[in-house]
């Protein structure tokens, strides 16, 4: 059990901004470290007994809550909670918030770069210039000007690459059934609609039960060919085999990914075989900027609940 003055908030990271830090001034913050294990996080728990949880990167769920009682708020570092036993919490009275859109200007950048990279080629062309090639009268690229952006997943993420893409002369459509005035730049649509009439495919919901596997055999043969897949949400959002198979066969053009099922994934992973895919290691939304915008998101999250317990 902690002894310090000050009332406690562990943190499952190594640190966070010292922006959010200053604002925690009243508080004792306790690092479970880089890449902490669920068990790690709940001994520190139990050790100190915090108000609060401050949530990167690691699992808490039932064990963490379990071992502090004390917890009344598990405060996301980011937007995505799918790392967080929301049902655990809510069964223990203890209140769940995310950092909604601190990352949203990071991560729809990260989209876009990965979408041109798929449609021109950016990956497989530099390789080949630096092999000795110069394919200037044989490669032709996609024009992105007057195709079809569909979006699955329309918060604060999705309609700001919307926006990107609007000012590119992209036509935007896109399905979020819990969306509400959704700029006229946005075409709702169902989800049938976002498989069938895309050009370019691009994920930014939350991972739920009941959208694991979205993109799956069914809905791919129902794209358009050639069409162009980006993942910046959650890698459990699509079937990869089914991808593969897709990607392999044509019907996808290329396949943008800033999150996998596995993360991170194994060493033989068959992606890393087809140069059709362009994987970064989830990091849309890790950026300096963003870094300090979650760290006070975060922060303030945890005071703004704290102070409703008063």
């Amino acid at each position: 059990m902690s002894t310090a003055a000050k009332p406690v908030i562990v943190v499952t990271a190594a640190n966070i901004a010292p922006q959010a830090v200053a604002l925690l001034s009243d508080f004792e913050l306790v690092y479970a470290g880089k890449a902490a294990t669920e068990e790690e996080t709940a001994a520190l728990c139990r050790r100190h007994a915090p108000l609060a949880v401050i949530v990167r990167t690691s699992k808490v769920g039932a064990m963490v809550l379990d071992a502090a009682p004390s917890i009344r708020v598990l405060s996301k570092h980011g937007s995505g909670i799918d790392n967080i036993d929301q049902e655990a919490a809510k069964a223990r009275g203890v209140k769940v918030v995310a950092a909604a859109g601190a990352n949203a200007a990071a991560v729809a950048e990260q989209a876009l770069a990965l979408m041109l990279a798929c449609a021109k080629s950016v990956v497989t062309l530099d390789q080949r210039t630096r092999a000795g090639h110069w394919d200037k009268s044989t490669h032709q690229s996609l024009e992105l000007q007057g195709r079809t952006l569909g979006l699955v997943g329309l918060g604060a993420i999705g309609r700001r690459f919307a926006r990107i893409a609007s000012a590119m002369d992209m036509k935007v459509i896109g399905y979020d059934p819990y969306a509400t005035d959704l700029p006229a730049s946005i075409e709702p649509v169902s989800l049938e609609s976002v498989w069938q009439n895309s050009d370019v495919i691009s994920f930014h919901c939350p991972l739920t039960a009941e959208n694991r596997g979205l993109l799956d055999a069914e809905a791919l043969a129902q794209c358009r060919d050639g069409v162009i897949v980006v993942n910046t949400a959650r890698g459990g959002l699509i079937e990869e085999d089914a991808l593969l198979a897709a990607v392999e066969s044509g019907k996808v053009a290329a396949a943008g990914l800033d999150s996998l099922q596995q993360e991170p994934p194994p060493a033989d992973h068959p992606f890393f075989r087809n140069g059709k895919f362009i994987i970064s290691p989830h990091i849309g939304g890790v950026t300096s900027d963003a870094f300090v915008n979650m760290g006070v998101a975060a922060a303030k999250n945890v005071m703004a609940e704290l102070a409703k317990l008063r």
